[in-house]
């Protein structure tokens, strides 16, 4: 129900729009790596769904393009996310969402780092803690109901 919602209404913006994409030059050999670069990840995210309203991560600037790192000499992805409310109650459900995208979008050889914005939420240490050890989201992710809801934030939508 709506009323049991932390943020019942949430304020929605306007999508960017879809840049064309250049990939970053590479080597080229055989031996060449893909690169990436910050707007390759931000498509790979912008479209997640909120687990608690039918928008986008991005219509409700949960996400942004500049709020993704990514240094690809050290093979490093960092994304900081921004909840609605303080108090977000789906804060480690969305950081999840955002970790299991990555995970299955990005070669294996980047170091994810998923990081709720300073002073953006009141337990932020507890859910950067939890959304960076391994073996906690190894075990959310054990969990069906997590795991079911998280691929329902990432099924693609037809809007």
């Amino acid at each position: 129900m709506v009323s049991e919602l932390i943020n019942a209404n949430p304020i929605i913006y306007e999508k960017k729009e879809r840049r064309p994409r250049t990939a970053p030059s590479a080597p080229h050999d055989e031996y060449a790596v893909e690169l990436i670069d910050q707007q390759e990840v931000f498509d790979h995210i912008r479209d997640i769904k909120d687990p608690e309203h039918p928008y986008s991560l991005e219509e409700l600037k949960v996400i942004t393009e500049e709020a993704v790192e990514v240094d690809d000499q050290r093979n490093y992805v960092r994304v900081m996310f921004t909840p609605t409310v303080e108090h977000c109650s789906m804060a480690t459900v969305i950081g999840l969402c955002l970790r299991v995208k990555l995970m299955r979008s990005l070669p294996s050889r980047y170091k994810v780092d998923i990081r709720v914005a300073p002073g953006s939420h009141a337990t932020e240490a507890a859910v950067n803690k939890q959304l960076n050890d391994k073996e906690r989201v190894a075990a959310a992710l054990e969990n069906s109901n997590l795991l079911n809801m998280v691929d329902d934030c990432l099924a693609p939508s037809y809007d």
